[in-house]
């Protein structure tokens, strides 16, 4: 693939501004004829392997992804969205090549994965993959999702017990079942679940005579939040990662 062509693939610009970053010699290349450093490439229709290729643009390192699997600890006080209301975008805390990829789709860059309310924060999974964001999204999967929360009252062992046997949301007759709920202290729970509604967690507890004051997703699946990731920072998912949400959906 021509290196303009892989820039566009991950969201550097159009080809022209690709092609201009290249000439311009902004963009360096690693393992050139072996030697595992970066050499300037002034080249914009130079051939390279897409997969594992890595290059530095404006003295920024960055490896190519035919598609983006990202994770991100969202902090709170943000929206998940692209047109934020109130709170500023967790798209943000991304940058401009994650959001600009190209897509089939009339919105370009990674999307998350289900949306985490403003003042809720944890692991949060971004893609430009439609078919994993539906995997992980859809409630026909059963994806579990584990939310540590805080509650206002001390919890009960009739609250836990109501959590797990279900419980009707003003809008839905269908009960809401918790698939595991784990107290961790006095006031706070391990609630899992695997299906996502709107304040889910937050109406759950309202219905059992409690309240949330505070949310946090800890685990997708298999997949922990990384422990050495700080709220608003973010990094690709490894092999490793995808295997662990890809074995529960």
């Amino acid at each position: 693939m021509q290196l303009q062509d892989i820039l566009y693939s991950q969201g550097f610009g159009t080809r022209r501004v690709c092609a201009g970053l290249v000439q311009q010699g902004w963009v360096e290349i690693y393992d050139v004829d072996g030697n595992n450093f970066p050499v300037v490439c002034t080249n914009s229709t130079a051939d390279f392997s897409l997969e594992g290729f890595k290059f530095r643009v404006q003295g920024i390192d960055w490896e190519c992804f035919s598609q983006a699997y990202v994770v991100l600890h969202k902090p709170a006080g943000t929206e998940c969205s692209q047109k934020p209301s109130t709170y500023p975008s967790i798209y943000t805390l991304l940058p401009s090549p994650l959001r600009n990829r190209p897509t089939k789709s009339a919105i370009q860059g990674v999307q998350a994965v289900g949306r985490l309310d403003q003042d809720t924060t944890g692991l949060l999974l971004l893609s430009d993959d439609g078919q994993f964001i539906h995997r992980m999204s859809s409630p026909k999967k059963h994806v579990p999702k584990v939310y540590q929360v805080t509650a206002k009252h001390p919890v009960t062992s009739v609250q836990v017990e109501q959590l797990l046997a279900g419980v009707v949301l003003d809008d839905d007759p269908k009960p809401v079942r918790a698939a595991a709920c784990v107290l961790t202290d006095e006031y706070r729970l391990d609630l899992t679940l695997t299906e996502g509604k709107y304040h889910q967690v937050k109406r759950m507890l309202a219905a059992v005579g409690n309240r949330v004051e505070a949310l946090h997703r800890s685990r997708i699946g298999a997949l922990e939040l990384p422990a050495d990731l700080a709220p608003g920072q973010w990094r690709w998912l490894t092999t490793e990662d995808l295997q662990k949400l890809q074995a529960v959906a």
